[in-house]
């Protein structure tokens, strides 16, 4: 079963929203431990004591950097990036399963789940270095992926025609992250913060079944979270490193560096329905006939 991001994203606010407060548009800019607490600074509202702070923040997590250290000592390159995008006014048929353009060490996709077959979306991978960009600005994104793609056939131009348009831009570098102790003193990591990979990894859904797992050990020794992070994290860890792993080999998959390992070319078949090509992990390649 797939969930989108912005689904699942408005199904946890709205179960949430009426016993917990939420902060948009602000960020932890400081966190001090003291014998109370830990004192927390934010960026634009006044300062506050908490009992704990788990750091849910994602593959580049702030709360990380602050109480554990540079991102640099826990996060490594794995030599990709990978954009996202709907496309709410494709022109082209939607179906099912996804249709691919790949030349070496790029791959451009359009594709639709089963359950939304209406509802079109792109995706592009595409090797390369670690870049040095502007992780908040789309604009810098969109003129990384155009750089990328540019001049390539198939639907790519059209792609990149609309990329300017989009507001729903999800870019970043395919990375791993690791964390030898997900935890110090009254501070603590969950989902791709602690142990995850950006695609392949199964980092949404290891989040959820961490926060499940942290919330019982905390609800168990609420006045000892060290001894609840402590319990927490020799359940989980096993688990994600295990789902982790998938992530390590992602994008040379479907991007490979070159055409002879490259999937040969679909053939045209009397029956029009996509059919699976190859499972690998958690990632289902739909192999369907060509498009005109």
């Amino acid at each position: 079963m797939e969930v989108l991001r912005g689904d699942l994203s408005r199904i946890l606010h709205d179960a949430s929203r009426a016993t917990t407060e939420y902060l948009f548009g602000d960020t932890v800019t400081s966190l001090t431990e003291t014998p109370a607490g830990v004192d927390v600074a934010f960026r634009h509202a006044p300062p506050r004591t908490f009992d704990v702070v788990i750091g849910a923040d994602g593959l580049h997590s702030t709360v990380r950097r602050l109480a554990f250290g540079p991102e640099q000592q826990y996060v490594s390159h794995l030599g990709h990036y990978a954009a996202t995008r709907s496309l709410p006014d494709d022109p082209h048929p939607t179906r099912p399963g996804s249709v691919d353009f790949n030349a070496p060490g790029r791959l451009a996709s359009v594709a639709a789940a089963p359950a939304t077959p209406g509802r079109a979306g792109a995706f592009s991978l595409f090797a390369s270095p670690e870049l040095s960009y502007d992780r908040n600005d789309p604009a810098a994104h969109k003129a990384l992926i155009t750089r990328a793609f540019a001049g390539l056939p198939w639907r790519v131009g059209s792609l990149l025609d609309s990329l300017a348009a989009a507001e729903d831009l999800y870019f970043d570098s395919i990375s791993r992250a690791d964390v030898g102790t997900w935890s110090t003193g009254r501070t603590a990591l969950l989902g791709d913060a602690a142990c995850g990979a950006t695609i392949g990894g199964m980092g949404t859904g290891t989040a959820v079944v961490a926060a499940y797992v942290l919330a019982a050990e905390l609800a168990r020794t609420p006045e000892d979270p060290r001894t609840a992070f402590r319990r927490y994290e020799s359940l989980v860890r096993p688990y994600a490193r295990a789902c982790r792993r998938g992530g390590n080999r992602t994008a040379p998959l479907p991007a490979p560096s070159t055409k002879r390992q490259q999937p040969k070319p679909p053939q045209p078949t009397a029956n029009p329905t996509p059919k699976p090509h190859k499972s690998t992990g958690r990632l289902v390649f739909f192999r369907p006939p060509p498009l005109d």
